[in-house]
């Protein structure tokens, strides 16, 4: 069991300052504006990146509640997630973590599947988001993942904006695990 070092943390956050953070004005999926932009599919989609990441993740996936799978909405969870899954490969204790992602609508054809890879009724889940502004389409994956009977016990982000996802998911009866938070960025 490989434990993330400080450094790693700090690399990560290094990383995604350096090609995932923007100073410009944006209009965000919540639809607020904002002054900084935040693109973490361009540390997500590098091999450090995803490394890193998946290491970090899995390294507070192991500390709090235990969960069975991790899984969020497509598209933007699924290379956190794939990360997530090729850092637990290597370590016995959580080779048996699954992963899988959530479509906003069931599919039309084949098995008309919303909930898609190693998702079961029953599981404990946890979901993973690269970014959270107010929370939208995680809280969004957790009413979808909660009808299908599963248990979300953790939510995991890389970074949380800190524009009210936390409180959002509080309502909710879960706790927002932010890797870094708006503190960690230059805003």
């Amino acid at each position: 069991m490989t434990h993330v070092s400080p450094a790693d943390r700090q690399a990560l956050l290094n990383l995604i300052l350096e090609v995932s953070f923007e100073r410009k004005e944006v209009t965000l999926a919540s639809g607020r504006k904002s002054h900084f932009y935040l693109d973490l599919r361009q540390t997500l989609m590098r091999p450090k990146g995803v490394a890193l990441a998946g290491r970090v993740v899995l390294d507070q996936l192991r500390r709090g509640p235990t969960v069975e799978a991790v899984g969020g909405m497509a598209v933007g969870a699924v290379p956190l997630v794939s990360a997530v899954l090729g850092a637990a490969a290597g370590d016995p204790a959580m080779e048996g973590l699954l992963g899988f992602f959530v479509r906003k609508e069931k599919k039309a054809h084949g098995l008309g599947r919303q909930l898609e890879g190693g998702f079961a009724a029953g599981q404990n889940v946890a979901l993973v988001e690269d970014t959270t502004t107010t929370g939208g389409s995680t809280l969004e994956a957790l009413d979808i993942v909660e009808a299908a009977g599963g248990k979300v016990a953790r939510v995991i982000c890389l970074v949380d904006r800190g524009e009210g996802a936390a409180e959002a998911f509080e309502a909710r009866g879960v706790a927002l695990e932010p890797v870094f938070r708006r503190a960690d960025l230059p805003v």
